[in-house]
């Protein structure tokens, strides 16, 4: 506040009014991994955001949302990045062994409970059904 950022100062707020909605909710403190959660909803929240405002040529409302991610990304614990999730999606096809697009319900099953933190999950879907449609050919 001091330091006069608006964007981050109107971000905060909205992030705490959000995890104290769901402190009400749940009728309890949250744990940390709740508070992750729920920064992770926000953040899934704008990214949807700037692809609409996109789509429809808003440049001004894609910047602000762009700049509000930034914000709440700064909170959240680092992510793999494309790579690392590549190297792991193909251990855990080899574990449980896949080898059609058809058996990525089990190869995300087993994936997700080693990155559900690390990584997002839809990037970690992407990344299973490239693998598993080249392996099916």
């Amino acid at each position: 506040m001091k330091g006069r950022d608006l964007v981050r100062r109107d971000t905060l707020r909205l992030a705490l009014s959000a995890l104290h909605n769901e402190e009400v909710a749940k009728r309890a403190p949250l744990e940390e991994e709740a508070v992750v959660q729920m920064l992770r909803r926000q953040a899934k929240s704008r990214r949807e955001s700037i692809e609409a405002f996109a789509k429809v040529g808003r440049a001004d409302l894609v910047a602000k949302e762009r700049a509000e991610l930034a914000v709440i990304e700064g909170y959240l614990p680092t992510q793999l990045d494309r790579d690392a999730i590549r190297a792991a999606a193909e251990r855990a096809i080899a574990r449980t062994g896949a080898t059609r697009p058809v058996d990525q319900g089990k190869v995300m099953r087993a994936l997700m409970a080693d990155l559900r933190a690390k990584a997002d999950g839809k990037l970690v879907a992407d990344v299973v059904s490239e693998l598993l449609a080249r392996s099916g050919r």
